[in-house]
């Protein structure tokens, strides 16, 4: 069988195979994240929805018992107390599926995200003059 072939191409795709629960909090996540990064754009790396803006700015993805979110080492770093009471690694943190999204969290950690990306593009195109 062909991986590629059955590995969803886009992030619709992706949402697709999930029940519909799963589907409202990854439609949920994906929203959240086009309203913080309106000019990132979407595609699938890594086999997960991915956003980029000047780098990749976080994935995301459903597991059998959590979603997993990863807005890397710095957007976990800088969230540290309030992701205390989740499961987390150096750029990921999972979010159990039997318990409330923190939504609003999310939120913030695109955000800081955004401005982390912005900056270090400027801090290239500065360097690059």
């Amino acid at each position: 069988m062909d991986k590629k072939a059955d590995s969803p191409q886009n992030i619709d795709e992706y949402i697709a195979q999930f029940p519909t629960e799963v589907q409202e909090k990854l439609k949920k996540i994906r929203k959240i994240v086009l309203e913080a990064a309106p000019e990132a754009t979407e595609k699938i790396s890594y086999q997960l929805p991915t956003f980029y803006l000047f780098g990749n700015l976080v994935h995301f993805g459903a597991f059998k018992n959590h979603i997993g979110f990863y807005p890397t080492p710095s957007g976990i770093a800088s969230f540290d107390e309030e992701l205390a009471p989740y499961k987390r690694a150096k750029g990921s943190v999972n979010f159990p599926l039997n318990k409330p999204i923190p939504y609003d969290l999310i939120d913030k950690i695109v955000r800081f995200r955004v401005m982390e990306n912005l900056e270090n593009a400027e801090g290239e195109k500065s360097k690059n003059k």
